[in-house]
């Protein structure tokens, strides 16, 4: 094989190498605890005050399976709730008269077919590219 460095720094280098896998592995022996706890077994020696969460909650069944179904809503209820709404928007509706802002009305899901297909009539597709030309 043909390297780049001459083979007397191979070797050095792989040493160098060999040198630190080797120190890392020592150091981690060294360093390891004796013998560690089992789940559930308690701990030997010094040990601290257990911590008590703030926010911790519980695993109720509405975390598990969702929040309950909204209540139903009465026809009172539904009536009250449409003449709020009705309410808010002539008041922004006058909000914005007032301020000699024309209020946008709101748009429509259905566009009409001609603004829809004239854009893409407008542009041509692009050509295909060349056999010879690389895609990227």
């Amino acid at each position: 094989m043909n390297w780049s460095m001459p083979r007397p720094v191979l070797q050095v280098v792989a040493a160098v190498l060999v040198a630190i896998c080797v120190g890392a592995f020592a150091l981690g022996v060294a360093t390891a605890p004796s013998r560690g706890k089992l789940p559930g077994e308690r701990a030997t020696g010094v040990t601290s005050q257990v911590i008590q969460a703030q926010d911790a909650t519980p695993l109720t069944d509405e975390r598990i399976e969702g929040p309950p179904p909204p209540p139903e809503v009465s026809d009172e209820e539904k009536a009250r709730l449409a003449e709020e709404k009705e309410a808010k928007e002539a008041a922004a509706i006058a909000k914005a008269e007032a301020a000699g802002v024309m209020p946008v009305a709101p748009a429509t899901s259905a566009a009409p077919p001609a603004a829809v297909e004239a854009p893409a009539a407008a542009t041509p597709p692009p050509p295909p590219p060349k056999v010879e030309e690389p895609v990227f």
